[in-house]
């Protein structure tokens, strides 16, 4: 089973190359973003945490993280070829609880981290933000969702580097190009 951490900064492009490789490879994509917004929606009290949270550009606590890994997880068909974690785990004691996760269930997993120059982030989210509307994607929530990104979840880049299994890929060029270098790392390490 093929599985794919897909990291970077906000802005950096993991959702749309997330979708370009659960297409290509047969994954299932796990979008936490779209898990926890749509926790949201329901109104729950968990919902309500959540989005207190999520509107100041902070991340989710790990327990209430781990939860929503987990069952996914472990309600994964037989056949199923893979999945890509798109926005997970973002802090170093997620990839640990992530690891201990997927050795439970006999898997692994290698990372791929879509490096993105700072001032072409910025870029990206306003135009996403004209766009879809999110209201997260403002010039003041973008800085704080940066600065969080670099001091909680870069690290997590020397945990996979650690284990041998981080894959950078420069995220600067186009969606095509950035794809192909996605599918030379995925080629590559599904044929050792």
């Amino acid at each position: 089973m093929l599985n794919i951490i897909l990291a970077g900064a906000p802005g950096s492009g993991k959702g749309t190359q997330s979708a370009f490789i659960a297409q290509k490879y047969g994954l299932k994509h796990l979008s936490t973003g779209d898990v926890l917004r749509a926790e949201i929606a329901t109104g729950s009290e968990l919902g309500k945490q959540i989005d207190a949270l999520i509107s100041k550009g902070n991340l989710v606590p790990d327990d209430m993280m781990y939860g929503v890994i987990e069952s996914y997880i472990s309600g994964l068909p037989k056949d199923c070829k893979g999945t890509i974690f798109d926005g997970y785990p973002r802090t170093v004691a997620q990839a640990q609880s992530l690891t201990k996760l997927l050795q439970k269930y006999e898997m692994e997993a290698i990372m791929i981290d879509l490096l993105v120059d700072e001032q072409l982030l910025i870029q990206r989210l306003i135009e996403r933000g004209k766009v879809s509307g999110r209201a997260d994607d403002n010039l003041n929530t973008i800085r704080h969702r940066i600065a969080v990104y670099h001091q909680q979840t870069e690290p997590i880049a020397h945990y996979y580097l650690h284990h041998g299994n981080y894959f950078a890929v420069n995220g600067n060029h186009t969606m095509a190009d950035v794809f192909l270098q996605i599918m030379r790392i995925v080629d590559g390490y599904k044929n050792r």
